[in-house]
């Protein structure tokens, strides 16, 4: 048996600010985007290079919703970024303007820091220690 993860649904407030943050400050590849209705999109994202996990930009659609955007673990990351250089993609994201809350710092399993999106949902910047 074979399986894998195809997409993470991510809550936003709005689609367009959401892609916008995505593609320029992240980098991410815009993968689809396309209308369901009046007040649905299926929008998926996913970083540059080979990834075969992607996510769901999925706007909020209910007040119960909306109070999940940019806290969807309590606080917790909830999400981890793997890149092949650190630091070359730290400063480039300091520079657009990416908040990081903690790091980096160097741990058994590689360089972390943590950062912010656009709504406050925490992510793991890492490179991986080359086993």
């Amino acid at each position: 048996m074979e399986q894998q993860i195809a997409h993470m649904a991510l809550v936003v407030a709005d689609y367009d600010e959401a892609i916008a943050f995505y593609t320029q400050k992240l980098q991410f590849r815009l993968i689809e985007d396309t209308k369901l209705s009046e007040t649905k999109r299926w929008v998926m994202v996913a970083p540059p290079g080979h990834s075969t996990t992607s996510l769901l930009l999925a706007k909020a659609a209910t007040p119960e919703q909306q109070t999940r955007i940019g806290n969807q673990t309590g606080g917790r990351v909830f999400l981890f970024l793997y890149t092949d250089d650190f630091w070359r993609d730290h400063t480039r994201m300091i520079t657009d303007g990416i908040r990081f809350v903690r790091g980096p710092v160097d741990e058994e399993y590689g360089t972390v820091a943590v950062f912010e999106d656009l709504y406050g949902n925490l992510w793991d910047l890492i490179q991986p220690t080359k086993k």
